[in-house]
């Protein structure tokens, strides 16, 4: 220690090397400047500023250009393409296209090129092709789409040590409805919720797709499996049977359940028809209703058909119908008091009345 705290030397003699006592001031000034050539000299890892330990930005692709949109907008039974273009071609380079399967998180290549050969992989295969407008363009186009097709998909430049890729989703317009069998409610494990889905001419619907049917509206008291194996159930307005009235509005979750073993209802997901969904009057039970269709060259309705209908070609009818899973239901556009009271459009459902004592119109449909 070289002074008290009162400023006195706490030692025989201060090192001025002449044995004589050096004034407080001066005495202070020589610590300042040993202290600050201390530091000058002290290792960078001592510094007080030090730069930020994580990780750098990703530099931008330098063969890839940056698409100007990157979710593609389109439809049911259209023709859309994902923008994938060069700037340059480097040498043995190839680009390769995947998708991202939301329903189990895998990359599923769906072709690669080297700009003069391809090679199509997996069930998209028969429906897709580089759009090649020029050599530069390696964009993927993709025809007949399903609903499946939705989701995010990646272009990828494989040059050796510097690959790049850009992303882009493909977003479906469409509708989500819940939906549950004849036999009440909570029923499906996840594999028979996504069957029932697709035997109603839609699919199971993704997170996203469910979250933005709830800002649209969508307020359903009954939890559902969408594809990616979770549970999930939109509210608008809150109320006591349905998480009760302090629970904010938004879309409540269940988290991932056991797919085999826990039950629930489905939410369901479909978009534009390559058809026509049209009302036949009559008084007629669920046979006849199907044999009546069939007069007509048509099909009874499935339920995602008349949702897609009532969604797209504004399909607005007060009458109740057979549908082909044995439910009546109605879809309505315009809401007026004498066709179901509520406020808001939907589809009306009668539930699933009895097949034989029951008679109503028919909603049939016939593809293009």
């Amino acid at each position: 220690m070289l002074e008290a705290l009162d400023g006195t030397s706490s030692s025989p003699k201060d090192a001025a090397g002449d044995g004589t006592t050096l004034p407080p001031a001066l005495r202070m000034h020589r610590l300042l400047l040993i202290g600050s050539l201390w530091l000058l000299a002290a290792p960078p890892a001592l510094s007080i500023f030090q730069r930020p330990t994580g990780s750098p930005a990703p530099p931008p692709p330098q063969y890839l250009l940056e698409p100007l949109h990157t979710t593609v907008h389109t439809q049911r039974g259209a023709t859309a393409t994902l923008p994938c273009v060069l700037r340059a071609l480097p040498h043995n380079y190839r680009v390769k296209w995947s998708k991202l399967e939301p329903a189990n998180y895998r990359e599923s290549i769906i072709i690669i090129t080297n700009g003069l050969y391809h090679k199509n992989y997996g069930p998209l295969s028969p429906r897709v092709h580089l759009r090649h407008s020029h050599r530069y363009d390696a964009s993927l186009t993709i025809t007949d789409v399903a609903l499946e097709d939705e989701g995010r998909y990646r272009c990828q430049l494989v040059n050796g040590l510097e690959d790049e890729s850009v992303s882009l989703t493909l977003h479906l317009e469409g509708v989500v409805f819940p939906y549950q069998p004849s036999n009440g409610r909570y029923k499906f494990n996840y594999h028979e919720a996504k069957r029932a889905c697709e035997q109603q001419d839609s699919r199971l619907a993704t997170y996203q797709q469910l979250y933005k049917a709830w800002t649209e509206g969508l307020d359903w008291c009954n939890a559902g499996w969408i594809l990616d194996g979770t549970v999930h159930y939109p509210i608008i307005n809150s109320r006591e049977p349905c998480g009760g009235r302090l629970l904010l509005p938004g879309v409540r979750t269940y988290g991932a359940r056991d797919k085999q073993k826990d039950r629930f209802d489905a939410f369901c997901f479909t978009s534009a028809l390559q058809g026509q969904v049209y009302f036949i009057r009559g008084h007629l039970n669920f046979k006849e209703a199907g044999q009546a269709c069939h007069n007509h060259g048509a099909a009874i309705a499935k339920v995602g058909q008349l949702y897609s209908a009532w969604k797209f070609s504004q399909l607005d009818r007060c009458d109740g119908g057979w549908l082909a899973d044995g439910s009546v239901r109605y879809p309505i556009t315009t809401p007026r008091k004498r066709c179901g009271g509520l406020p808001d459009p939907g589809v009306r459902s009668f539930g699933f009345p009895s097949k034989e004592l029951r008679t109503y119109g028919t909603y049939c449909f016939v593809g293009k």
